[in-house]
């Protein structure tokens, strides 16, 4: 690398390389369907750092000529106007149209811009932080197409934004393999829970005797019978117990909803309390084998809590169901959690006009699946070393990331190029 020629670069307003913007479309809710011939891509389809979630896009049936105009073309900027504002996204293909949902604003740049070069400096700090300058709105923030147009970014050289792009794209696509490498084994693990406890094609299932729906042996019994007596289901602690000004960048990790992504804890962007108020609070710790599950909003979010994550907090909008493991495979349990019968069960217990909402007490009375000890325990050595591999692969994204976020300022201030 060399000294980069940032004091050279222009200094112009983002409005000055936009081609085309528009608002994402609104439709019917029912327009929803699996069939559908139109991708949605979402807010909740991006991370914070800007990457699409392709795979989690619903399908719509719309008139595609009634929305040709808003189809997203590859190279387009989506940027969030709601909720969690300015997160940029770059749209690279899909097998299907895709269309920008109502919170993202689209925006297609000329040709003196390299769309992922924006990308990456609107989810930079500096950037984030032009960007929430102009947003509006006191409870939560807004941002509409012309205030985004005069936010001052800086503009290198085509050629120059094309270089800084590829030294940052390597780590991204490092983070994609081995983001795609956990989803593959975490779908073999969902696919042998099926196998087994659904299809009920499980080893030695040949000679197995079936009574009332259940080879002998196994059960379905309500949760907190096979959870610790005392600690078994426990709600996170209130707000009057933990307050937004106890938070820090530093201290024991508190999980909260946002945090469970992907049935794993995602720890970019959790919050930390002193480990003085950890202490006082201390019921609510965590321990290998736990299950920390979402009890508000998008119900049935969950993580199971591993050797690594001992002593975190179970934070608040969470509840962390403890299993005994006299009773129950803690592994198994945690599977048994997500499959489709009792993840329905579990959701529609929920209750909540604005938000859904779960409480303790409400499951501790739903019914899980208890196959025999030998099968539980032979399930879990199958998915214990798929487990640990997403473990160390999500340690790997962890520090990747955390050199793309040191790397990525230096460059996007032109100190260092290629």
């Amino acid at each position: 690398m060399k000294r980069g020629t940032g004091k050279d670069w222009e200094d112009i307003a983002f409005g000055g390389i936009v081609a085309d913007s528009a608002f994402g479309p609104r439709f019917s809710g029912n327009s929803y369907a699996e069939d559908g011939n139109v991708a949605i891509l979402r807010t909740t389809d991006l991370d914070d750092h800007g990457r699409i979630s392709y795979d989690t896009m619903p399908l719509a049936r719309l008139n595609e000529d009634q929305f040709k105009s808003h189809v997203l073309m590859p190279g387009d900027l989506v940027i969030t106007r709601s909720g969690t504002c300015g997160i940029a996204a770059m749209f690279e293909d899909f097998a299907k149209p895709v269309l920008p949902g109502a919170f993202l604003i689209r925006f297609r740049l000329n040709r003196l811009a390299e769309p992922q070069f924006f990308r990456y400096y609107f989810n930079s700090a500096a950037g984030r932080m032009n960007i929430l300058s102009v947003a509006r709105g006191a409870v939560q923030q807004n941002l509409n197409i012309t205030n985004v147009e005069t936010v001052r970014v800086p503009l290198p050289p085509l050629e120059e934004q094309q270089s800084i792009v590829g030294v940052l794209r390597a780590y991204d696509d490092l983070i994609d393999n081995n983001q795609r490498r956990m989803e593959l084994l975490e779908e073999s693990a969902r696919l042998l829970y099926q196998e087994w406890f659904v299809r009920l094609r499980f080893p030695g299932h040949e000679h197995a005797r079936i009574l009332n729906g259940l080879p002998k042996g196994w059960s379905r019994l309500p949760l907190e019978s096979v959870c610790l007596d005392s600690d078994g289901i426990q709600t996170g602690p209130f707000g009057s117990q933990l307050h937004q000004s106890d938070y820090s960048d530093s201290g024991v990790p508190v999980v909260m909803p946002k945090d469970l992504v992907s049935f794993r804890i995602a720890v970019e962007s959790i919050a930390r309390i002193p480990e003085s108020l950890a202490e006082k609070l201390s019921r609510h710790r965590m321990i290998d084998g736990d299950t920390v599950y979402g009890r508000r909003g998008d119900i049935g979010r969950r993580a199971f809590v591993s050797a690594r994550q001992i002593g975190w907090l179970c934070g608040t909008g969470c509840l962390r169901i403890r299993p005994n493991p006299v009773s129950i495979n803690p592994r198994f349990l945690f599977d048994a959690l997500g499959s489709p019968e009792t993840a329905g069960t579990i959701a529609n217990r929920a209750k909540g006009a604005t938000m859904l909402n779960l409480n303790s007490s409400v499951l501790r009375s739903v019914p899980v699946l208890v196959a025999s000890r030998g099968i539980q325990d032979l399930y879990a050595d199958q998915v214990e070393p798929m487990a640990h591999m997403v473990e160390l692969l999500s340690e790997q994204n962890q520090k990747l990331q955390a050199a793309l976020d040191l790397l990525l300022p230096r460059l996007l201030r032109g100190e260092i190029s290629v």
